[in-house]
């Protein structure tokens, strides 16, 4: 079992920052990925941006060039570095980790709030 823990969430204005962080704990060393989901409001959740642990990296359309995902692995971490943030990035975001079976984790959920 792998458990994850967001932070980072929080309000922010139309082209502001944030920074979300992702510690995974358990069996880490079953990881095959790590990644962040959103799910806005009565919508359904969609990827954001992931990467495996060979480098592939795989980023929305709808966030590339403003959120960059990256990796730690000594600390069992992943980061999403969101910059120019607009409104429809109002969402709850979720860390996802998938481990070498293809069985998901996911964290609790942060919420991030792009005020107009």
């Amino acid at each position: 079992q792998v458990q994850l823990v967001e932070s980072g969430g929080g309000l922010v204005q139309t082209g502001g920052s944030l920074r979300l962080s992702c510690t995974a704990s358990g069996d880490t060393y079953t990881i095959n990925a790590m990644g962040w989901y959103r799910q806005p409001l009565g919508k359904q959740r969609e990827m954001v941006a992931t990467a495996t642990n060979d480098g592939t990296i795989d980023v929305a359309d709808s966030v590339k060039g403003r959120f960059t995902i990256s990796r730690d692995d000594a600390e069992n971490m992943v980061y999403l570095q969101m910059n120019s943030l607009k409104p429809e990035d109002t969402a709850v975001y979720y860390c996802y980790a998938r481990n070498y079976w293809f069985s998901d984790y996911w964290g609790q959920g942060t919420q991030v709030t792009v005020s107009s």
